[in-house]
């Protein structure tokens, strides 16, 4: 009799224990899925990688190319963005920047970097991105052909001013001469650019 009543009282607890562990399971699994409801374009929360998630571009990163390597490649001009995930406005700023991966994207060089990812060094070479950072993000720079920084801002950069900024590297018409992206010499067809807009017209017809 004693040992059918211990057996039955390890049974009654093995059942208590395994309901004890499916509980957590239950409880954990609602807390995972809840995670992602506090996921917000505007506060500092970690989501994940803002550019698949914000901006529907998880192409943005990681770059292709060193800045040192972008550099030398004398035919582009370089984009270089600092950023972190965790930012509410990198968030924010990270459509607008799709949107300009859009129009330059196959004739630029994009270098998207999260600060966190820089060595700690007291000095840098003009090829390094620490070189550039200001300490605040997002912060963009736009390197010219022959490696001048032609745009360096801090903050979610207006479009119309990157926008801008391509155009003069590019020697594109102004916004107020023209929105679409039109060479001020049309005869000169050596880009991207002028390529996919003669391609977009012979579309249209």
């Amino acid at each position: 009799m004693m040992k059918q009543r211990w057996m039955r009282v390890l049974r009654n607890g093995q059942r208590l224990l395994l309901a004890g562990i499916a509980c957590l399971v239950i409880v954990s699994s609602f807390g995972l899925a809840a995670h992602p409801a506090h996921a917000s374009l505007t506060d500092d929360r970690y989501d994940g990688n803002i550019y698949p998630l914000y901006a529907g571009n998880g192409s943005l990163v990681p770059p292709k190319f060193t800045l040192k390597q972008a550099l030398d490649r004398s035919d582009r001009p370089t984009l270089l963005v600092f950023y972190i995930d965790d930012s509410s406005d990198c968030k924010q700023y990270s459509s607008t920047l799709s949107q300009i991966d859009a129009f330059y994207g196959r004739a630029a060089d994009f270098i998207l970097l999260d600060v966190d990812s820089l060595p700690q060094k007291e000095e840098y070479a003009p090829t390094e991105p620490g070189y550039y950072y200001q300490g605040f993000v997002p912060q963009t720079l736009i390197f010219d052909q022959d490696g001048d920084v032609v745009l360096n801002e801090v903050g979610t950069t207006p479009f119309e001013t990157v926008d801008d900024a391509f155009r003069e590297v590019f020697d594109l018409l102004p916004r107020t001469e023209s929105v679409e992206l039109k060479r001020r010499m049309i005869n000169e067809i050596n880009t991207e650019l002028v390529r996919d807009e003669e391609t977009s017209e012979e579309a249209d017809k």
